[in-house]
């Protein structure tokens, strides 16, 4: 899935933070990334996959924490 693509169905879901969180990271103003291992950030799991994936290739490093129950 490409950035723009990824950016695009974003927009659709209404999900502005997330998109503002990829702006902070092609600027530069974001270098890591908490991530509940578990959780995600989506529902979506396949388009979660692919967010991560665009936060990583910004050069966001993604800490995985474990859900402590």
């Amino acid at each position: 899935m490409t950035k723009e693509a990824i950016i695009e169905e974003l927009k659709k879901k209404n999900l502005d933070d997330l998109l503002e969180l990829i702006e902070d990271a092609e600027t530069g103003d974001l270098e890591e990334l908490e991530v509940v291992e578990s959780v995600g950030l989506l529902y979506d799991r396949e388009l979660n996959k692919h967010v991560l994936k665009l936060f990583q290739d910004l050069g966001v490093k993604i800490i995985y924490i474990k859900d402590e129950e």
